[in-house]
């Protein structure tokens, strides 16, 4: 394990370098290397793991970075890259990516014109392309724990538009319950409880909507 992590942090701080707006990295996994800040954008190539890389920044929530690879220029999931943060080699988080210094980038039609004219991808923009869109949520927590066989879980969302959402839910004796409840902005609310039981194999569910509308409904299954 030592012998690797100093194996990464020689490959990182080989490459330190380049231009300021850019950082040595290296990927974790065989991972795609993309069009685009999406699984939607097709691939360019495969990163094989342990490559060097060079990041040139990413998207504002930082959960996509672009980045190049020898002659290759794209886009990976920022969860499959590495840098030297603090001495270390780490995973590219939201947390450490700002602290190190990672500029957030723009994507857009430019990008695509620039990169991908040789692909047989790229007339099709219009097909591949949705604009970002930041994330909706401001907060989210869970938690679970297992006591004498029975398993409890439970998770709150919350909205930046003020709305939220809980759920519960409980397994014991081949038989899981999970309730969620979700309040909008204005105050209406709708709830769902799911049952599935692995002795007659069946789930039965039940909803109430923002109106009070309600719905119910019964499926079996085969091993």
């Amino acid at each position: 394990m030592l012998k690797t992590l100093m194996m990464i942090v020689a490959l990182l701080t080989a490459g330190l370098s380049a231009a300021a707006a850019s950082t040595a990295a290296v990927s974790t996994a065989n991972v795609n290397l993309r069009a685009g800040p999406a699984t939607s954008f097709p691939v360019v190539t495969v990163v094989p793991a342990g490559s060097r890389v060079v990041a040139h920044g990413c998207v504002a929530d930082y959960t996509w970075c672009d980045i190049a690879h020898g002659t290759a220029r794209g886009w990976v999931s920022a969860r499959y890259i590495q840098i030297v943060y603090n001495g270390a080699p780490v995973v590219l988080t939201p947390v450490v990516a700002p602290a190190a210094g990672i500029t957030v980038v723009t994507y857009n039609r430019t990008y695509w014109d620039t990169y991908y004219v040789a692909y047989p991808w790229y007339g099709s923009w219009n097909t591949y392309y949705q604009p970002y869109a930041a994330p909706r949520v401001n907060s989210h927590n869970r938690a679970a724990a297992c006591v004498d066989g029975t398993c409890a879980g439970a998770r709150t969302t919350t909205s930046v538009f003020g709305g939220s959402t809980n759920q519960i839910r409980t397994c014991s004796g081949g038989e899981c319950s999970a309730t969620r409840n979700s309040t909008g902005r204005y105050g209406n609310s709708a709830s769902r409880t799911r049952t599935c039981n692995a002795n007659d194999l069946s789930c039965n569910m039940s909803r109430t909507g923002p109106r009070g509308g309600t719905a119910t409904g019964t499926r079996t299954f085969n091993r």
